[in-house]
């Protein structure tokens, strides 16, 4: 599965691999590759195929779930159409709770013990996710996990994750779409090794040389 995911997501333009050119992020750190996994969304066999990948994981991993819930915003899409193939109820959680109406955070009706997978787009250093997982677990919500498109990998991601006491599992890793894109000529010789460094180091900029 994460090789067939790789070559949708390379083919579509949803992972751009770009290390002649770094990406700067939020953060100032330098980046040879950029995901925007909300291109998935309006490419319809990709998505069929991302949204049966992510209910395939939670049957399998999660097999007592008893609703999704989608992270704000990138994940309410992928929550909602997954929730539909597995005939699940859905909700997602919002960045901050509304400042009207009924002051909301979680959106959807979840009543307390209820089974819940996070669906997220992507996992780079984990906060996002890890902020859902405790906002339903403040709520009273059993968290089984977190269920992904994507992740880097980062070592930092994975830490916070093991620390929340919760899981994740990705649909695709870095490694798996950098093996990929060597091999369909995305990238040059040589990259994927600095790409890799990169991920393993993100503030170390000497992969750029």
């Amino acid at each position: 599965m994460k090789e067939s995911i790789a070559k949708e997501l390379l083919s579509i333009g949803a992972v751009f691999l770009r290390p002649e050119q770094p990406f700067v992020w939020a953060s100032g750190i330098k980046s040879p590759i950029y995901c925007d996994n909300r291109l998935t969304l309006s490419a319809p066999a990709v998505r069929d195929k991302i949204e049966s990948g992510l209910a395939q994981l939670v049957r399998e991993y999660h097999p007592d779930c008893q609703m999704l819930m989608g992270t704000s915003t990138a994940g309410i899409a992928h929550a909602a159409i997954t929730a539909t193939l597995m005939n699940l109820p859905m909700g997602y959680v919002r960045g901050e709770a509304k400042s009207h109406g009924r002051t909301n955070r979680i959106e959807g009706r979840m009543d307390p013990g209820t089974r819940v997978v996070v669906i997220e787009d992507l996992i780079s250093t984990g906060g996002s996710a890890i902020e859902v997982v405790e906002a339903l677990r403040e709520a009273q919500a059993e968290v089984l996990g977190i269920v992904s498109i994507f992740t880097y990998g980062m070592q930092k991601g994975l830490d916070r994750i093991a620390a929340a006491r919760t899981v994740n599992h990705s649909l695709c890793d870095l490694d798996t779409l950098v093996e990929v894109a060597e091999r369909e000529g995305y990238i040059g010789a040589g990259w994927k090794e600095r790409i890799l460094r990169f991920r393993d180091n993100p503030s170390d900029e000497s992969w750029i040389k």
